[in-house]
């Protein structure tokens, strides 16, 4: 026993040195490098693009830029990634089609924002990946894609006044879309899909949806849309055939797609589209029985009026598009829907 007693422990003891002989693989570092280059500069503002690069040697998912601005400066608007604000810090967060980069790999996004004099800085600018680069729990965040034309995008101020209303509400919001917000004298997430000029029926015909759907990945839409289809007398019917192809094109990207639907603004364009009062009537008229024979349990279809106590003197500029009274009725009437 004693002899085999003694080969046993020779031979464990062989095992763990041998243990501690072996090489352990160490854990690899994310490394994480951010540039910024001002693009435009134009005395009381700028715009910049901020680059993301992961130089290491594994890929990650999730990143985000942060960075101050010396006095006098601010960052307002920006597109192709998420921003929140506290106090005078910024941070961008990846979206949901570039958060993911491979060894060597970077992600661009831009910001627009505001100076007093002298070029723009990024003072402390720096990155991370992972849990701190997507903010943890990030993804429990309302995705809100604003869809429509040049009422949601040019520059749809009401936009901002809405991101601003709901996170004061203390509710975890995310705009997106593809194209980026306008200044509107505060820093908001400005994302969206508001494309001025833009026929719903052209929309649907073109399949344009889809693709914006696929790059920002939203939950819920807000969509006002069909004024530049009134006044060009597209019927009623056309309209509303529409609203179904883009409502199917939803479901098809996210079968619990949340659709809120605007009865749209009125329009009273100084006598040059003689139909177009009549032609919102129609159609407002028509939502409300477009929206209950299409909305389910799993994918509801929500009508959002706007069009009622809205005057077109007072909260229009041109008869068409939100002045800022316009713009704060707006968003006040999306907060109520979207709010609960």
């Amino acid at each position: 026993m004693t002899v085999l007693r003694t080969l046993l422990n020779t031979a464990l003891a062989a095992v763990l040195a041998a243990a501690a002989l072996a090489p352990v693989p160490a854990a690899a570092a994310e490394t994480c490098a951010a540039r910024a280059v001002v693009t435009s500069s134009w005395g009381s503002g700028f715009t910049a693009s901020i680059t993301v690069t992961n130089t290491g040697d594994d890929p990650v998912s999730g990143w985000s830029a942060t960075w101050t601005h010396p006095a006098g400066q601010a960052t307002t608007a920006g597109w192709n990634a998420g921003f929140e604000h506290d106090g005078d810090t910024v941070t961008a967060r990846g979206a949901a089609w570039n958060s993911d980069l491979a060894p060597g790999a970077s992600a661009e996004f831009g910001v627009q924002g505001t100076t007093t004099g002298g070029q723009a800085e990024f003072t402390g600018l720096s990155c991370a990946f992972g849990d701190e680069g997507n903010g943890g729990e990030e993804g429990d965040a309302v995705r809100i894609m604003p869809l429509g034309d040049s009422i949601t995008g040019s520059p749809g101020c009401w936009r901002a006044l809405l991101w601003r209303d709901l996170v004061d509400a203390g509710q975890e919001v995310d705009f997106v879309g593809t194209l980026p917000g306008d200044g509107c004298g505060f820093a908001y997430d400005g994302e969206h899909e508001g494309h001025g000029g833009y026929l719903v029926t052209n929309v649907a015909r073109q399949g344009l949806l889809a693709g914006w759907l696929e790059r920002s990945d939203p939950d819920t839409v807000l969509m006002h849309f069909g004024t530049n289809d009134v006044w060009s007398g597209i019927p009623t019917a056309d309209i509303l055939a529409a609203y179904d192809t883009l409502l199917a094109q939803m479901r098809a990207h996210d079968p619990h797609m949340r659709v809120l639907v605007a009865q749209i603004i009125p329009m009273d364009p100084d006598r040059s589209c003689a139909t177009c009062g009549q032609g919102v009537r129609d159609l407002n008229a028509a939502i409300p029985a477009w929206a209950a024979a299409n909305t389910t349990a799993e994918s509801p279809v929500t009508v959002v009026d706007q069009w009622t106590g809205f005057d077109t003197d007072a909260d229009t500029y041109d008869g068409v598009h939100p002045s800022a009274s316009g713009d704060r009725r707006i968003a006040d009437r999306w907060f109520a829907a979207l709010a609960p």
